[in-house]
């Protein structure tokens, strides 16, 4: 019978030091959660409160397939433009298509902010109750997208009580309809100090006691648009601490790419999602945000696939090249400004996601089945594949049977993997 090894620590000094890291653990365990494990959107859709209508979604829908139609009617002329090849190219464009037509938008802001600009108080009171009144019908009739909401006024001292008094216009009117969707979203923009994030935190859970919901029901978007929300002004990374401001209720960053650009100097001419300011203030983003359940949102560009067919074509090659940079720098999501953005948006996506199918599921079913094979992963890189093949899934780039196909798991096992 083998004897019991030998220890020279008692239970004593185990506990002792349990007992002395307990409060880091808890510190841990509040500040970095990890991801939510849901659903993120692959791009946001801005489109002013004045122009917001019932219809919104599907007329994007409808003109983006219009501008896929003129431009790259069938898969070789999509894969030329865009340097897909033939099987890719086929898969790419047919699932585009049913995209623009099943789920155009995955994620609304109406804009009171930049895009709506400054309006007479009863104007901009209207706007917002027609916003939240069309909101509840949408989502009534199931037309609403998965996500959806507004982007406010910011919390500096001119527009700070209108942008407050429009969300609690906007979200009153949504309790008075029936109460708030479940993909609610809502943006804070030009947040500059710790102090303006803490401000729409308490603002929420004030408007949560008051109105009797749940704490923690109403999260919001920071969005990075000033540099010194990247630097303080005593030299200290800024994001960490907006992050902490806010409370547990920041449920995603968003990068500004004009108005960042702009008060770094920037010409107009140069400015674009990946120019180097922009990968610095990512950068940073990305690193403040990991593990604490934040997401990350890369900005737009704002040359449109507008005019003649090679102004369009042009064009999208230039969104397509940025929306893969950016999912190759762990930017799943990204502003979309104009309805022909939407065929490159989810190309580029669906290209991403089906290129790396096989080679991600077969390293996955290696490491589940505990084979060896050309790459060693271990559970930091099998979450990510994991959480690689649950995009695809999530967003219709790929399809649960050629998933499990490929790599002999379900859903609930993928998402086990993926720590969800």
């Amino acid at each position: 019978m083998p004897q019991p090894a030998g220890t020279t620590l008692t239970d004593a000094h185990v506990a002792g030091i349990g007992a002395a890291l307990a409060a880091t653990d808890a510190e841990l365990a509040r500040r970095y959660p990890g991801d939510p494990g849901t659903r993120q959107p692959v791009h946001t859709v801005y489109v002013p409160a004045d122009a917001f209508t019932a219809a919104t979604v599907r007329e994007w829908g409808a003109r983006a397939l219009s501008a896929l139609d003129e431009h790259a009617p069938d898969a070789g002329a999509l894969g030329a433009v865009l340097g897909l090849t033939g099987g890719l190219a086929a898969e790419v464009h047919d699932r585009v298509r049913d995209k623009l037509r099943r789920e155009p938008v995955e994620d609304l802001r109406i804009d009171f902010e930049d895009g709506y600009g400054a309006r007479p108080d009863a104007e901009e009171d209207a706007a917002a109750l027609a916003a939240a009144r069309t909101v509840t019908a949408m989502t009534a009739d199931g037309t609403a997208p998965p996500w959806i909401g507004i982007r406010m006024k910011c919390m500096e001292a001119a527009v700070r009580d209108r942008g407050i008094r429009t969300l609690d216009l906007f979200l009153t009117a949504l309790l008075d309809g029936g109460g708030l969707p479940e993909g609610l979203a809502l943006t804070l923009p030009k947040v500059t100090f710790p102090a303006q994030a803490a401000a729409m935190a308490a603002l929420c859970g004030q408007f949560e006691q008051a109105a009797g919901l749940p704490e923690g029901r109403i999260r919001f978007e920071i969005q990075i648009e000033t540099t010194q929300s990247i630097l303080g002004p005593d030299g200290t990374a800024t994001v960490p601490r907006l992050i902490d401001a806010a409370a547990g209720r920041a449920s995603a960053l968003h990068y500004g790419t004009f108005d960042y650009s702009a008060a770094c100097g920037i010409s107009a001419a140069h400015q674009a999602p990946d120019h180097p300011a922009a990968d610095h203030a990512k950068a940073v983003m990305q690193v403040a945000a990991a593990g604490t359940g934040v997401r990350l949102s890369d900005g737009s560009t704002n040359v449109l696939p507008v005019g003649p067919a090679q102004a369009v074509h042009d064009a999208w090659r230039l969104h397509y090249g940025l929306v893969r940079r950016s999912l190759a720098r762990g930017y799943y999501q990204g502003w979309d400004m104009h309805p022909a953005q939407l065929p490159t948006r989810y190309a580029a996506v669906y290209a991403f996601c089906r290129e790396g199918l096989d080679a991600a599921a077969g390293r996955l079913a290696a490491y589940v089945a505990k084979t060896a094979g050309a790459v060693l992963d271990e559970p930091a890189t099998a979450r990510a594949l994991s959480g690689y093949l649950l995009r695809g899934l999530d967003c219709g780039a790929l399809d649960q049977a050629e998933v499990a196909g490929r790599t002999g798991l379900a859903r609930p096992d993928l998402d086990a993997l993926a720590g969800r």
